[in-house]
């Protein structure tokens, strides 16, 4: 039987695995404090469970998104449903199937949830002290989508964005002012040091995923959206939701966006390749076709 603090990681990592984007097993052994072989054990344990883990192409986690009625069990109808499962069930095949749905419709799964919340708050509420006393500070342990790895970053907090899913801030060693996801960030350290470089604070508009215009370069994305990728495409990044709009007299969605970085939503492509159509400008259908999943 697992532990307190054993049963809190594997809520951690369930919720982790949840929200995008994907991650690598030394991020996931970062934020769980430990090591990266007993990360992939929790990984088989929830695969052992009945939670659909995939990797992605660079070979990150994920749990594939399942839909999920309104209606919650307590703890305590939860509690009694599984150890009513445990022992009248033991030997039955679907024993594995049913604790999984006892959890995903319990106040558990929501109690993860509000961990992770928890924890982005309090990334917020250091980051707003950063910003409200002119303070330097650090972001612990990042994890960079781009370089693959983990490091601290010391920089100059400017302003969230307007969903506070990032923070825009200048980064000092680079001396460039970049955009950080709350979630790729284990912790924030508020230093003495005041800020110092304020006359490089460049603010540039970011797309829809956060990534500001470097290179002069925009992708311009048109997609045909099956409903299922619709709704779920509207999950893992709410403000596309304003660039969706239904084809009428029909069950499809019309995606128009123009990106900065077209990963993002590639990414997302490749999770619904059989539920969409591809159009889009000739620079985005170009990157597709040198994503060898992708050619079109």
């Amino acid at each position: 039987m697992f532990n307190q603090h054993k049963i809190y990681r594997v809520l951690q990592l369930i919720t982790q695995l949840q929200n995008k984007p994907s991650k690598s097993v030394r991020f996931m052994a970062t934020f769980l404090e430990c090591t990266e072989r007993t990360t992939y054990r929790y990984i088989d344990l929830l695969k052992q469970l009945g939670f659909n883990v995939q990797k992605d192409e660079h070979n990150k986690f994920f749990i594939v998104a399942e839909n999920q009625s309104e209606e919650h069990f307590t703890n305590e109808e939860a509690t009694f449903l599984v150890e009513m499962v445990k022992t009248v069930g033991k030997e039955n095949l679907l024993k594995d199937a049913i604790l999984k749905k006892i959890y995903l419709k319990s106040e558990i799964s929501q109690q993860a949830n509000a961990l992770f919340k928890a924890h982005l708050s309090k990334l917020v509420e250091k980051l707003n002290i950063g910003i409200a006393n002119n303070k330097k500070v650090v972001l612990k342990q990042y994890h960079s989508v781009n370089s693959n790895n983990i490091s601290d970053r010391l920089v100059e907090p400017i302003q969230f964005t307007e969903s506070y899913n990032a923070i825009c801030a200048f980064e000092v060693e680079s001396q460039i002012t970049k955009y950080f996801n709350l979630e790729r960030i284990i912790d924030v350290e508020v230093l003495e040091n005041e800020q110092e470089f304020h006359n490089l604070h460049l603010i540039e508009p970011t797309d829809v995923f956060g990534f500001t215009e470097r290179n002069g370069k925009k992708f311009e994305v048109e997609l045909t959206l099956s409903l299922r990728a619709y709704i779920l495409f509207k999950e893992a990044n709410a403000g596309l939701e304003k660039y969706m709009t239904r084809i009428e007299n029909t069950a499809l969605y019309l995606l128009k966006v123009n990106v900065n970085n077209p990963k993002p939503i590639v990414s997302l492509i490749k999770g619904f390749k059989d539920e969409l159509e591809i159009k889009g400008s000739k620079s985005f259908i170009a990157y597709l076709n040198t994503e060898k999943s992708l050619k079109i």
